[in-house]
């Protein structure tokens, strides 16, 4: 594919992308297929996002068994813990199916039989078999690549290695990003982004998810929601690489089983992610060790059918088949965002946002595995519809249910003059604001927050959506999903709303 033209003609876009991951490049795609002038916007390379990481695979009920959309959607519900948007995700397992065939028919290559029939594997939290994968466990490079290759096809402006630092907001529109030196202007601006991992000093996210997106649409006004779910993966590789290497959850899916410092096993494998990153937690304090175990011995042809797992940890040292893999919980998901209608519009007319960075309200308290690429490829074409329709703002902002919101004022950080330091800030949010947390803990953690220097765009970004993380794991006085507040550890029906800061 030709590389990007070094001076781009940046007028007249009628949508700009932020962000080259599975949401912002099906977005991308979907427009320029329909004739409408398209720019993608990412401060790395368009083959460098958070999508390329994912491995477990998508989610879609495809048919040729006894798995249905219902049950998809039942299974999302509960690993929400009371706060998905039901109507959000009957649009999530409705159209998935459709969108991976469009994937399909794009050239992503999914694994299958000896048949040709689609391979699906069983991760926590499903009732059936669904997850459908490409190269065992490479899924997100798989449909990365065919992404990329799609956008470098048919987007009429791709600009790499370019941070967008704000909205531009002009008569209570937004008209693009400011850049350094300069501006992007658009009718439409998508926000996706993806997420904040790098808020934690331990997180299978590349160093560009810090939470960009979020945080320019906080200094902007506009509403966000849910930030307090963040996703600790249970099973990340325990060893000094960063991003942390992802063991699948396709591996206990398949049988894998975890261990503790005496060899025991102590939680069931296949439930949400939260109750496994909570016991292995609460294991881990209680042995005064910082790993588990996972126990993937008595796997099948592991090589085969996971190559990109075997290989990161033969890299290390380890032998998959007699060895025990050492594990533990890590950042990897953030549940909130950018509160949007079904359309993927937010409260500012001419923004819209799709896939980690947005709150459609389909992930609740806590994502379900593997409807995170789904969300992405459901949603970001979503956008595209509403804006051919002519829609420009939306008429009320969605993730409403079950019962509503609860408003919290938030006043973004002011900058702190000095040398950045990203190190601190990721300490401190790992201590006080990881997979347990208190208000003792979550309030040193704000003290920290306070005096961490922003003189670098992306460690301000973070100790935005740090900030804004921190002020509704205080005012969320429970335990639900991904947040677990040992001061409070029961779930409360008064809780049962989105905390909203804007």
């Amino acid at each position: 594919m030709p590389n990007p033209d070094p001076n781009p003609d940046c007028s007249a876009l009628d949508l700009l992308v932020l962000g080259s991951g599975v949401a912002g490049l099906s977005a991308a795609v979907r427009a320029a297929s329909e004739g409408l002038r398209v720019g993608v916007l990412t401060k790395a390379e368009l083959v460098q996002s958070a999508t390329r990481w994912a491995q477990g695979g998508v989610a879609a009920v495809l048919g040729g068994d006894e798995d249905s959309t219902d049950l998809h959607l039942a299974d999302t519900l509960q690993a929400g813990a009371g706060l998905c948007d039901e109507d959000a995700v009957r649009v999530l397992v409705d159209e998935g199916p459709m969108r991976v065939n469009e994937l399909i028919a794009l050239g992503a290559v999914f694994d299958r039989d000896h048949e040709g029939r689609l391979l699906k594997a069983r991760e926590g939290g499903h009732s059936m078999p669904r997850i459908v994968h490409a190269g065992g466990a490479a899924t997100g490079a798989e449909v990365e690549r065919a992404l990329v290759e799609a956008v470098r096809a048919t987007a009429a402006v791709v600009l790499e290695q370019a941070l967008g630092l704000d909205l531009i907001v002009e008569g209570g529109r937004c008209r693009g990003v400011t850049v350094a030196g300069g501006e992007v202007r658009a009718t439409h601006t998508l926000l996706a982004t993806g997420g904040a991992g790098q808020l934690f000093a331990v997180t299978t996210n590349p160093s560009q998810s810090t939470g960009d997106g979020i945080a320019m649409a906080l200094r902007a006004g506009v509403d966000v929601a849910d930030i307090e779910f963040m996703q600790f993966h249970p099973t990340a590789l325990h060893h000094p690489a960063m991003p942390r290497p992802l063991l699948s959850e396709a591996l206990r899916g398949h049988g894998a089983l975890l261990r503790d410092a005496d060899g025991e096993r102590f939680v069931d494998e296949l439930q949400p992610r939260d109750v496994v990153s909570r016991a292995m937690t609460a294991r881990m304090l209680d042995q005064g060790v910082d790993h588990m175990w996972l126990d993937a011995t008595g796997l099948e042809a592991f090589d085969a059918r996971f190559p990109t797992i075997a290989a990161s940890v033969r890299a290390i040292g380890l032998d998959p088949t007699t060895d025990w893999l050492p594990v533990a919980p890590a950042a990897h998901y953030l549940s909130g965002g950018v509160v949007t209608d079904l359309d993927g519009a937010a409260s500012l007319p001419g923004l819209w946002a799709a896939g980690e960075v947005a709150c459609t309200g389909v992930h609740g308290a806590n994502r379900l595995a593997s409807n995170s690429l789904l969300e992405g490829m459901v949603f970001a074409p979503r956008v595209v519809e509403a804006i051919l329709r002519g829609k420009d703002a939306a008429q009320e902002t969605g993730a409403m249910r079950p019962s509503g919101r609860c408003r919290l004022p938030f006043t973004t950080p002011a900058p702190v003059p000095g040398t950045a330091d990203r190190t601190g800030l990721q300490r401190a949010m790992t201590e006080g604001a990881g997979v347990l947390r208190s208000a003792h803990s979550l309030e040193q953690t704000a003290k920290v927050l306070s005096l961490v220097p922003t003189g670098d765009p992306e460690v301000r970004n973070l100790v935005t959506v740090g900030a804004a993380l921190l002020t509704a794991a205080l005012a969320r006085e429970e335990s639900r999903g991904n947040h677990t507040r040992s001061d409070f550890p029961e779930t409360r029906d008064e809780f049962r709303l989105r905390m909203v800061l804007a």
